[in-house]
């Protein structure tokens, strides 16, 4: 069995036992430590922390285009594999080739995809296991809405 298949009946026996349905995770580790249920974790290396430190800031990153005034995001991750690992790669924008820039923005736009039809099966499931509710319906066009939030960011940026 898959150690995410594990913590899933782990979860479900922490609500039986404790009758709770909306839980906190940090309360189901506690407890799951404290009964015997897992180990503690062997904690992440100081390299790690600081590797996913950087990497956090680095996406954020962003300068303004001085032609549009739209903020970039400076640095991308290039999804990449090297003796059978996958592994992130960073790249400045302006330094990135168009194979990287196109990696890393398929990448990113697959996530979008990914996410978008999760959310449209749950919303399904959850219209049909309540039928006497008002259906829940999630738009997935996504156009209008990247106009806007272009625009609102525009009328921002002259306000302030």
């Amino acid at each position: 069995m898959s150690r995410q298949k594990d913590d899933v009946k782990l979860i479900e026996l922490y609500k039986e036992k404790t009758g709770e349905t909306l839980v906190d995770m940090k309360e189901v580790a506690l407890w799951a430590i404290e009964k015997g249920h897992r180990k503690k974790p062997v904690p992440k290396s100081p390299e790690e922390i600081l590797a996913s430190q950087l990497a956090d800031s680095i996406r954020q990153e962003t300068k303004k285009d001085n032609n549009t005034g739209d903020e970039y995001r400076v640095y991308h991750a290039v999804p990449s594999s090297s003796q059978g690992k996958q592994h992130t790669l960073w790249v400045n924008i302006k330094n990135a080739t168009r194979s990287q820039m196109q990696k890393s923005l398929t990448n990113r736009r697959n996530q979008i995809i990914g996410d978008a039809t999760q959310l449209s099966i749950d919303a399904d499931y959850w219209n049909k296991i309540n039928p006497k509710e008002k259906p829940i319906q999630i738009e997935l066009d996504f156009s209008l809405d990247v106009e806007w939030n272009r625009n609102a960011d525009k009328i921002k940026k002259e306000k302030a």
